[in-house]
């Protein structure tokens, strides 16, 4: 003897009350010791509600499940296209009210869940384009930062290389040009000492 549960779900603040009445006036008589309700955000995965998981583990072939938006069995289309699959090989018939009180796993339900499918495939798809093109950016920007790094360094090579001078060698020199300069006279100093021999030196011959 088959039996019928119902499925609901509410996020904090709000009350399931509104889909049991939902599911009641659809014609569906339900024992309210089989209406599993939790209150758990709709963007969880099915496998994160436990809930759920408590009332896959009373199902029994024959049984049958009611929920009143398609969101209840999945957080996209990919979830609840999962959900369906396993709830027809427990052989469970799902309804959905939002669908028109539909099978799911009827011929008309499979119908609707091959275009749902057809949604988690696109899902599926666009994730994993979505993924590959931020792995792709990803690269781009850390082969660039590594490219911009090179330019730096091969800026700072060149400029420590002026005329073929390493940047130490270059110091270096620098070193051993102030030192001269401190011991070598100034050019104006050489002069004025050129010119005073000279004098002397013309003194001596007048004399």
């Amino acid at each position: 003897m088959s039996r019928t549960f119902a499925y609901v779900r509410s996020t904090v603040g709000q009350t399931t009350e509104d889909q049991i009445r939902e599911i009641e006036g659809a014609g569906f008589k339900v024992d309210r010791r089989r209406v599993v309700s939790e209150t758990v955000s709709g963007s969880s995965a099915i496998a994160r509600r436990p809930g759920f998981q408590q009332l896959l583990n009373r199902l029994e072939q024959d049984d049958i499940l009611i929920v009143t938006k398609l969101d209840r069995l999945g957080r996209d289309a990919i979830d609840v296209s999962s959900t369906v699959a396993k709830l027809a090989e427990l052989g469970v018939r799902v309804h959905c009210l939002t669908l028109g009180g539909v099978d799911l796993t009827s011929a008309a339900g499979r119908m609707t869940m091959g275009v749902i499918n057809h949604v988690a495939q696109f899902e599926r798809d666009l994730l994993i384009e979505r993924t590959n093109s931020g792995l792709e950016r990803a690269k781009a920007s850390v082969d660039g930062k590594k490219n911009k790094d090179h330019g730096t360094s091969s800026r700072r090579g060149d400029a420590a290389h002026v005329s073929g001078v390493p940047m130490s060698d270059r110091h270096a020199l620098s070193i051993v040009s102030r030192l001269t300069a401190a011991a070598t006279p100034t050019g104006p100093v050489v002069a004025r000492r050129s010119t005073a021999e000279a004098s002397d030196q013309r003194r001596e011959n007048y004399a």
